[in-house]
Protein backbone atom coordinates (compact mmCIF):
# COMPACT_ATOMS: atom_id res chain seq x y z
CA UNK A 1 0.00 0.00 0.00
CA UNK A 2 1.49 3.11 -1.17
CA UNK A 3 1.78 5.99 1.41
CA UNK A 4 2.23 9.77 0.70
CA UNK A 5 5.43 10.76 1.60
CA UNK A 6 3.98 14.17 3.55
CA UNK A 7 1.76 11.36 5.99
CA UNK A 8 4.98 9.43 7.30
CA UNK A 9 5.37 9.32 10.61
CA UNK A 10 9.37 8.54 10.34
CA UNK A 11 11.60 7.70 13.71
CA UNK A 12 15.07 8.47 14.03
CA UNK A 13 17.41 6.87 15.99
CA UNK A 14 20.48 9.20 16.92
CA UNK A 15 20.56 12.67 17.09
CA UNK A 16 24.30 13.66 15.56
CA UNK A 17 24.87 14.95 12.20
CA UNK A 18 23.69 11.80 10.58
CA UNK A 19 20.18 11.85 12.48
CA UNK A 20 19.79 15.72 11.83
CA UNK A 21 20.35 15.74 8.21
CA UNK A 22 18.06 12.86 7.36
CA UNK A 23 15.42 14.65 9.20
CA UNK A 24 16.19 17.59 6.86
CA UNK A 25 16.06 15.46 4.13
CA UNK A 26 12.84 14.20 5.29
CA UNK A 27 11.37 17.68 5.97
CA UNK A 28 12.91 18.86 2.43
CA UNK A 29 11.73 16.06 0.70
CA UNK A 30 7.82 16.17 2.11
CA UNK A 31 6.83 18.92 4.01
CA UNK A 32 4.50 18.06 6.83
CA UNK A 33 5.40 14.55 7.29
CA UNK A 34 6.36 13.46 11.48
CA UNK A 35 10.02 13.01 12.58
CA UNK A 36 10.52 11.76 16.33
CA UNK A 37 14.39 11.85 16.73
CA UNK A 38 15.23 9.62 19.67
CA UNK A 39 18.41 10.13 21.55
CA UNK A 40 19.93 8.07 23.93
CA UNK A 41 21.26 10.74 26.00
CA UNK A 42 19.10 13.54 27.58
CA UNK A 43 21.06 16.46 25.18
CA UNK A 44 21.48 16.16 20.95
CA UNK A 45 23.99 16.97 18.73
CA UNK A 46 26.04 13.11 18.81
CA UNK A 47 29.77 14.07 18.21
CA UNK A 48 29.68 17.39 17.33
CA UNK A 49 29.08 17.85 21.17
CA UNK A 50 31.20 14.68 22.66
CA UNK A 51 33.59 13.87 19.64
CA UNK A 52 34.83 18.10 17.96
CA UNK A 53 37.77 18.96 20.02
CA UNK A 54 36.68 22.31 22.56
CA UNK A 55 39.58 24.42 20.72
CA UNK A 56 37.38 24.21 17.48
CA UNK A 57 34.22 26.03 18.07
CA UNK A 58 33.98 26.84 14.23
CA UNK A 59 33.10 23.16 13.76
CA UNK A 60 30.82 22.76 16.75
CA UNK A 61 28.58 26.20 14.92
CA UNK A 62 27.23 23.18 12.88
CA UNK A 63 24.65 22.79 15.63
CA UNK A 64 22.80 26.09 14.31
CA UNK A 65 22.02 24.50 11.83
CA UNK A 66 20.66 21.54 13.47
CA UNK A 67 18.23 23.31 16.02
CA UNK A 68 17.08 24.85 13.03
CA UNK A 69 15.54 21.52 11.79
CA UNK A 70 14.20 20.92 14.87
CA UNK A 71 12.02 24.18 15.25
CA UNK A 72 10.41 22.75 11.83
CA UNK A 73 6.68 21.44 12.41
CA UNK A 74 6.46 18.12 13.32
CA UNK A 75 10.09 17.73 14.37
CA UNK A 76 9.93 15.92 18.20
CA UNK A 77 13.30 15.22 20.69
CA UNK A 78 13.11 12.40 22.61
CA UNK A 79 16.18 12.73 24.66
CA UNK A 80 16.75 9.93 27.28
CA UNK A 81 15.52 7.56 25.50
CA UNK A 82 17.94 4.17 24.62
CA UNK A 83 16.68 2.17 21.95
CA UNK A 84 17.22 -1.68 23.10
CA UNK A 85 16.92 -0.66 26.76
CA UNK A 86 14.21 1.49 27.48
CA UNK A 87 11.94 0.50 23.79
CA UNK A 88 12.58 -2.07 21.32
CA UNK A 89 13.31 -1.83 17.94
CA UNK A 90 10.65 -4.01 17.49
CA UNK A 91 8.33 -1.51 19.04
CA UNK A 92 9.83 1.32 16.98
CA UNK A 93 8.92 -0.45 14.13
CA UNK A 94 5.63 -1.17 15.12
CA UNK A 95 4.59 2.61 16.24
CA UNK A 96 6.01 4.22 13.00
CA UNK A 97 6.37 3.91 9.18
CA UNK A 98 9.95 4.08 9.06
CA UNK A 99 12.65 3.74 11.55
CA UNK A 100 16.14 5.34 10.50
CA UNK A 101 19.43 4.26 12.56
CA UNK A 102 21.95 6.66 12.92
CA UNK A 103 23.61 5.56 16.17
CA UNK A 104 26.96 6.29 14.62
CA UNK A 105 30.20 4.14 15.83
CA UNK A 106 31.07 4.19 19.98
CA UNK A 107 33.35 2.20 20.23
CA UNK A 108 37.18 1.55 19.17
CA UNK A 109 39.27 -1.10 17.18
CA UNK A 110 41.49 -2.76 19.00
CA UNK A 111 45.07 -3.70 18.10
CA UNK A 112 44.82 -7.46 19.20
CA UNK A 113 48.71 -7.29 20.34
CA UNK A 114 50.04 -8.70 23.72
CA UNK A 115 49.98 -6.34 26.42
CA UNK A 116 46.94 -4.21 25.18
CA UNK A 117 44.95 -4.65 28.58
CA UNK A 118 47.59 -3.15 30.44
CA UNK A 119 46.94 -0.64 32.84
CA UNK A 120 47.58 2.75 31.07
CA UNK A 121 46.75 1.45 27.89
CA UNK A 122 43.16 3.55 26.36
CA UNK A 123 41.28 3.92 23.57
CA UNK A 124 41.77 7.35 21.85
CA UNK A 125 37.99 7.20 22.15
CA UNK A 126 37.57 7.48 25.57
CA UNK A 127 39.93 9.72 25.97
CA UNK A 128 37.72 12.31 23.50
CA UNK A 129 34.60 11.37 25.10
CA UNK A 130 36.06 12.15 28.97
CA UNK A 131 37.68 15.78 27.37
CA UNK A 132 34.52 16.83 25.99
CA UNK A 133 32.16 15.78 28.82
CA UNK A 134 30.03 12.44 28.09
CA UNK A 135 28.67 11.66 31.30
CA UNK A 136 29.21 7.90 30.37
CA UNK A 137 33.33 8.67 30.62
CA UNK A 138 33.06 11.61 33.67
CA UNK A 139 34.43 9.34 35.59
CA UNK A 140 37.49 8.00 34.10
CA UNK A 141 40.69 8.50 35.26
CA UNK A 142 44.11 8.68 32.92
CA UNK A 143 47.46 8.45 34.49
CA UNK A 144 48.84 12.10 33.28
CA UNK A 145 51.17 12.53 35.78
CA UNK A 146 53.31 10.02 33.33
CA UNK A 147 56.41 11.66 31.30
CA UNK A 148 56.11 10.13 27.84
CA UNK A 149 52.58 8.88 25.70
CA UNK A 150 52.28 7.34 22.45
CA UNK A 151 49.22 8.01 20.19
CA UNK A 152 49.05 4.88 17.63
CA UNK A 153 47.35 6.18 14.40
CA UNK A 154 47.27 9.82 12.31
CA UNK A 155 43.70 10.89 11.68
CA UNK A 156 42.53 13.60 12.64
CA UNK A 157 41.12 11.96 16.36
CA UNK A 158 44.72 11.73 16.87
CA UNK A 159 45.42 14.87 16.33
CA UNK A 160 42.65 16.29 18.45
CA UNK A 161 43.71 14.15 21.26
CA UNK A 162 47.47 15.03 21.17
CA UNK A 163 46.69 18.64 20.67
CA UNK A 164 44.47 18.14 23.75
CA UNK A 165 47.29 16.90 25.88
CA UNK A 166 50.30 19.40 24.93
CA UNK A 167 48.25 21.94 25.29
CA UNK A 168 48.62 25.06 27.87
CA UNK A 169 45.53 24.33 29.90
CA UNK A 170 45.00 28.26 30.57
CA UNK A 171 43.95 28.25 26.62
CA UNK A 172 42.01 24.75 26.98
CA UNK A 173 40.47 27.69 30.12
CA UNK A 174 38.74 29.28 27.21
CA UNK A 175 37.00 26.52 25.90
CA UNK A 176 34.02 23.98 26.65
CA UNK A 177 36.92 21.08 27.91
CA UNK A 178 35.10 19.70 30.43
CA UNK A 179 35.78 21.07 34.21
CA UNK A 180 37.42 17.57 35.17
CA UNK A 181 39.54 17.14 32.09
CA UNK A 182 41.06 20.74 33.08
CA UNK A 183 41.35 20.28 36.67
CA UNK A 184 43.49 16.82 35.38
CA UNK A 185 45.47 18.33 32.54
CA UNK A 186 46.71 21.30 34.94
CA UNK A 187 48.44 19.01 37.19
CA UNK A 188 49.86 17.01 33.94
CA UNK A 189 53.56 16.27 33.84
CA UNK A 190 53.24 14.69 29.91
CA UNK A 191 56.53 16.19 28.58
CA UNK A 192 56.60 14.14 25.36
CA UNK A 193 53.70 12.62 23.09
CA UNK A 194 54.98 9.93 20.37
CA UNK A 195 52.57 9.61 16.98
CA UNK A 196 52.84 6.67 15.93
CA UNK A 197 51.87 6.04 11.76
CA UNK A 198 51.69 2.17 10.67
CA UNK A 199 52.59 4.06 6.84
CA UNK A 200 54.36 7.29 5.79
CA UNK A 201 53.78 10.44 5.42
CA UNK A 202 52.25 10.40 2.22
CA UNK A 203 49.66 7.93 3.24
CA UNK A 204 48.82 10.18 6.44
CA UNK A 205 45.01 10.49 7.36
CA UNK A 206 45.28 13.84 8.94
CA UNK A 207 44.14 17.11 7.36
CA UNK A 208 46.30 19.34 6.49
CA UNK A 209 44.82 22.60 9.30
CA UNK A 210 44.83 19.60 12.26
CA UNK A 211 48.64 18.59 11.42
CA UNK A 212 49.60 22.29 11.24
CA UNK A 213 48.34 22.79 14.55
CA UNK A 214 50.68 20.62 16.39
CA UNK A 215 53.35 23.47 15.07
CA UNK A 216 51.34 26.44 16.81
CA UNK A 217 51.54 25.18 20.30
CA UNK A 218 53.01 27.97 22.81
CA UNK A 219 55.76 25.40 24.56
CA UNK A 220 56.03 22.71 22.08
CA UNK A 221 58.73 21.38 19.75
CA UNK A 222 57.33 18.94 16.87
CA UNK A 223 60.36 16.49 15.84
CA UNK A 224 60.43 14.90 12.90
CA UNK A 225 63.06 12.50 11.42
CA UNK A 226 64.46 13.37 7.87
CA UNK A 227 64.99 9.83 7.13
CA UNK A 228 61.17 9.01 7.42
CA UNK A 229 60.41 11.83 4.88
CA UNK A 230 62.79 9.61 2.06
CA UNK A 231 59.97 8.53 -0.31
CA UNK A 232 59.43 5.27 -1.53
CA UNK A 233 58.93 4.91 -5.34
CA UNK A 234 55.15 4.43 -4.98
CA UNK A 235 54.79 7.27 -2.55
CA UNK A 236 56.26 9.24 -4.88
CA UNK A 237 54.66 8.31 -8.05
CA UNK A 238 51.07 8.46 -6.15
CA UNK A 239 51.99 12.03 -5.22
CA UNK A 240 52.94 13.48 -8.44
CA UNK A 241 49.49 11.85 -9.30
CA UNK A 242 47.91 13.05 -6.74
CA UNK A 243 45.26 16.13 -7.46
CA UNK A 244 43.87 16.60 -3.73
CA UNK A 245 46.83 18.41 -2.08
CA UNK A 246 46.49 17.08 1.50
CA UNK A 247 49.61 15.24 1.09
CA UNK A 248 51.75 17.42 -0.89
CA UNK A 249 50.92 19.72 1.51
CA UNK A 250 51.61 17.70 4.67
CA UNK A 251 54.63 16.58 3.22
CA UNK A 252 55.79 20.70 2.87
CA UNK A 253 54.81 21.00 6.70
CA UNK A 254 56.61 17.91 8.12
CA UNK A 255 59.92 18.82 5.92
CA UNK A 256 59.89 22.20 7.59
CA UNK A 257 59.74 20.53 10.88
CA UNK A 258 62.60 18.43 10.19
CA UNK A 259 64.77 21.13 9.09
CA UNK A 260 63.56 23.45 11.82
CA UNK A 261 64.61 20.41 14.58
CA UNK A 262 64.53 21.24 18.05
CA UNK A 263 64.38 24.69 20.06
CA UNK A 264 64.92 22.82 23.70
CA UNK A 265 60.99 23.63 23.95
CA UNK A 266 60.31 22.29 27.49
CA UNK A 267 57.54 19.71 26.08
CA UNK A 268 57.61 17.91 22.60
CA UNK A 269 55.46 16.36 19.64
CA UNK A 270 57.87 13.40 17.94
CA UNK A 271 55.98 12.09 14.52
CA UNK A 272 57.44 8.06 13.72
CA UNK A 273 56.21 6.82 10.29
CA UNK A 274 56.59 3.68 8.69
CA UNK A 275 56.21 1.73 12.24
CA UNK A 276 53.58 -0.76 14.09
CA UNK A 277 53.06 -1.75 17.74
CA UNK A 278 53.61 -4.95 18.24
CA UNK A 279 53.47 -4.96 22.15
CA UNK A 280 52.98 -3.07 25.17
CA UNK A 281 55.71 -3.59 27.43
CA UNK A 282 55.23 -3.86 31.48
CA UNK A 283 54.14 -6.55 33.81
CA UNK A 284 50.68 -4.54 35.78
CA UNK A 285 51.08 -1.31 33.62
CA UNK A 286 52.39 0.01 30.44
CA UNK A 287 56.11 0.76 30.81
CA UNK A 288 56.71 1.01 27.03
CA UNK A 289 55.56 -0.01 24.18
CA UNK A 290 57.69 -2.37 21.22
CA UNK A 291 57.55 -1.31 17.20
CA UNK A 292 58.65 -2.53 14.19
CA UNK A 293 59.70 -0.76 11.55
CA UNK A 294 57.79 -1.02 8.24
CA UNK A 295 58.79 -1.08 4.80
CA UNK A 296 56.43 -0.13 1.92
CA UNK A 297 55.20 -2.14 -0.99
CA UNK A 298 53.19 -1.58 -3.84
CA UNK A 299 49.57 -3.40 -3.05
CA UNK A 300 46.77 -4.73 -5.72
CA UNK A 301 44.89 -1.43 -5.43
CA UNK A 302 47.59 0.69 -6.42
CA UNK A 303 48.31 2.17 -2.93
CA UNK A 304 51.27 1.06 -0.69
CA UNK A 305 51.34 -1.67 2.20
CA UNK A 306 53.01 -1.97 5.08
CA UNK A 307 55.18 -4.79 5.70
CA UNK A 308 57.49 -5.31 8.68
CA UNK A 309 60.87 -5.77 8.95
CA UNK A 310 63.27 -7.22 11.60
CA UNK A 311 64.09 -3.65 12.90
CA UNK A 312 62.55 -3.54 16.14
CA UNK A 313 62.75 -0.35 18.45
CA UNK A 314 61.34 0.16 21.93
CA UNK A 315 59.99 3.20 23.50
CA UNK A 316 59.84 4.06 27.21
CA UNK A 317 56.32 5.39 27.69
CA UNK A 318 54.16 4.87 30.64
CA UNK A 319 50.40 5.73 28.69
CA UNK A 320 49.07 4.67 25.52
CA UNK A 321 46.49 5.95 23.44
CA UNK A 322 45.14 3.88 19.95
CA UNK A 323 43.38 5.47 17.87
CA UNK A 324 42.91 3.35 14.87
CA UNK A 325 39.07 3.76 13.93
CA UNK A 326 35.78 3.79 15.51
CA UNK A 327 33.33 0.74 15.52
CA UNK A 328 29.73 0.11 16.15
CA UNK A 329 28.05 -2.46 17.90
CA UNK A 330 25.17 -4.16 17.73
CA UNK A 331 21.68 -3.00 18.87
CA UNK A 332 19.09 -5.96 20.11
CA UNK A 333 16.87 -6.63 17.44
CA UNK A 334 18.85 -5.80 14.21
CA UNK A 335 21.20 -8.06 12.37
CA UNK A 336 25.60 -6.73 12.88
CA UNK A 337 28.15 -7.31 10.32
CA UNK A 338 30.69 -8.05 12.69
CA UNK A 339 33.54 -7.89 10.62
CA UNK A 340 33.09 -3.94 9.35
CA UNK A 341 31.41 -3.10 12.65
CA UNK A 342 28.09 -1.69 10.35
CA UNK A 343 24.28 -2.89 10.45
CA UNK A 344 24.47 -4.66 7.11
CA UNK A 345 22.53 -2.34 4.37
CA UNK A 346 22.28 -2.07 0.86
CA UNK A 347 22.79 1.97 0.48
CA UNK A 348 20.81 2.77 2.90
CA UNK A 349 18.30 -0.08 3.28
CA UNK A 350 18.80 -2.32 6.25
CA UNK A 351 19.49 -6.10 4.75
CA UNK A 352 18.59 -9.57 7.07
CA UNK A 353 22.32 -10.19 7.18
CA UNK A 354 25.67 -9.01 5.94
CA UNK A 355 25.56 -11.92 2.65
CA UNK A 356 21.96 -10.76 2.22
CA UNK A 357 20.32 -8.65 0.10
CA UNK A 358 17.11 -9.36 1.15
CA UNK A 359 15.89 -5.80 2.64
CA UNK A 360 14.02 -5.15 6.22
CA UNK A 361 10.64 -4.09 5.47
CA UNK A 362 10.59 -0.28 6.52
CA UNK A 363 14.25 -0.44 8.31
CA UNK A 364 17.21 1.75 7.57
CA UNK A 365 20.37 3.33 8.16
CA UNK A 366 22.52 6.41 7.49
CA UNK A 367 25.65 7.54 8.89
CA UNK A 368 28.68 5.76 10.50
CA UNK A 369 26.69 2.75 11.26
CA UNK A 370 26.01 2.55 7.64
CA UNK A 371 28.93 2.96 5.86
CA UNK A 372 31.71 3.13 8.48
CA UNK A 373 33.56 5.34 10.58
CA UNK A 374 34.75 7.30 7.20
CA UNK A 375 34.64 11.09 6.12
CA UNK A 376 33.46 14.17 8.17
CA UNK A 377 30.54 15.83 9.64
CA UNK A 378 29.60 17.21 6.19
CA UNK A 379 29.97 13.89 4.78
CA UNK A 380 26.09 12.94 6.35
CA UNK A 381 24.54 14.68 4.35
CA UNK A 382 24.78 13.08 1.07
CA UNK A 383 24.68 9.84 3.04
CA UNK A 384 21.65 10.81 4.98
CA UNK A 385 19.94 12.10 1.67
CA UNK A 386 20.76 8.84 -0.11
CA UNK A 387 18.80 6.54 2.93
CA UNK A 388 16.24 8.84 2.54
CA UNK A 389 15.61 8.87 -1.24
CA UNK A 390 15.50 5.28 -0.77
CA UNK A 391 12.86 5.72 2.13
CA UNK A 392 10.45 7.67 -0.18
CA UNK A 393 10.41 5.49 -2.91
CA UNK A 394 9.51 2.59 -0.71
CA UNK A 395 6.56 4.51 0.67
CA UNK A 396 5.26 5.84 -2.82
CA UNK A 397 6.52 2.52 -4.51
CA UNK A 398 3.94 -0.18 -1.67
CA UNK A 399 7.04 -1.10 0.06
CA UNK A 400 6.64 -0.13 3.57
CA UNK A 401 4.40 -1.25 6.05
CA UNK A 402 2.24 1.07 7.36
CA UNK A 403 2.48 1.63 11.17
CA UNK A 404 0.19 0.00 13.14
CA UNK A 405 0.29 1.76 16.14
CA UNK A 406 0.70 5.64 16.98
CA UNK A 407 3.19 7.63 18.42
CA UNK A 408 1.12 8.66 21.35
CA UNK A 409 0.97 5.25 22.53
CA UNK A 410 4.46 4.92 22.25
CA UNK A 411 5.02 8.22 24.78
CA UNK A 412 2.47 6.48 27.02
CA UNK A 413 4.65 3.13 26.79
CA UNK A 414 7.66 5.12 27.88
CA UNK A 415 5.48 7.17 30.78
CA UNK A 416 4.65 3.68 31.84
CA UNK A 417 7.81 2.27 31.81
CA UNK A 418 9.46 5.08 34.10
CA UNK A 419 11.39 7.17 31.09
CA UNK A 420 11.96 10.61 32.01
CA UNK A 421 11.82 11.91 28.43
CA UNK A 422 13.77 14.95 27.15
CA UNK A 423 11.88 17.03 24.58
CA UNK A 424 13.60 20.15 22.55
CA UNK A 425 12.73 22.49 25.32
CA UNK A 426 14.41 20.52 27.73
CA UNK A 427 17.44 20.54 26.23
CA UNK A 428 16.74 24.19 25.77
CA UNK A 429 17.00 24.82 29.41
CA UNK A 430 20.02 22.51 29.84
CA UNK A 431 21.37 24.31 27.46
CA UNK A 432 21.27 28.08 28.82
CA UNK A 433 22.23 26.67 31.96
CA UNK A 434 25.36 25.37 30.83
CA UNK A 435 25.92 28.59 28.90
CA UNK A 436 25.21 30.44 32.01
CA UNK A 437 27.47 28.48 34.16
CA UNK A 438 30.48 28.45 31.62
CA UNK A 439 29.98 32.84 31.78
CA UNK A 440 30.83 32.37 35.25
CA UNK A 441 33.81 31.24 35.04
CA UNK A 442 34.61 33.11 31.76
CA UNK A 443 34.00 30.04 29.44
CA UNK A 444 31.46 29.83 26.57
CA UNK A 445 29.79 26.72 28.89
CA UNK A 446 30.44 24.71 31.49
CA UNK A 447 28.73 20.89 30.36
CA UNK A 448 26.80 19.04 32.64
CA UNK A 449 28.25 15.55 33.03
CA UNK A 450 25.77 13.45 34.75
CA UNK A 451 22.67 12.68 33.41
CA UNK A 452 20.52 13.16 36.66
CA UNK A 453 22.21 16.60 37.15
CA UNK A 454 20.53 17.37 33.65
CA UNK A 455 17.16 15.77 34.46
CA UNK A 456 16.86 17.77 37.60
CA UNK A 457 17.59 21.03 34.99
CA UNK A 458 14.99 20.09 32.62
CA UNK A 459 12.72 19.17 35.41
CA UNK A 460 13.02 21.97 37.52
CA UNK A 461 12.33 24.84 34.00
CA UNK A 462 9.07 22.17 33.33
CA UNK A 463 7.90 22.47 36.41
CA UNK A 464 7.94 26.30 36.61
Amino acid sequence: MSIPPSALRVAIVGSGPAGFYAAEALQKSAPGLGVDMFERLPTPFGLVRGGVAPDHPKIKSVARVFERIAAQPGFRFLGHVQVGRDVTAAELRHHYDAVIYAVGADTDRHLGIPGEHLAGSHPATQLVAWYNGHPEYADHTFDLTERAAAIIGIGNVAMDAVRILASAPDHLATTDLALHALKALRGANLQELHILARRGPVQAACTTPELRELGDLDGVDVIVNPLDLELDGVSAAHLANEEDRTAHNNLALLRHWAEHGSTGAPRRIVLHFCVSPTELLGETRVEGIRLVKNRLIPDLYGSVQAVPTDRLIDLPVGLVFRSVGYRGTALPGLPFDPRRGVIPNVTGRVVESPDSATAIRGVYVAGWIKRGPQGIIGTNKSCAAETVDHLLADAVSGRLSPAAGRSAELDALLTERGIDVTTWPDWQAIDRAEIARGKAAGRPREKFTDVAEMLAVAREVREG
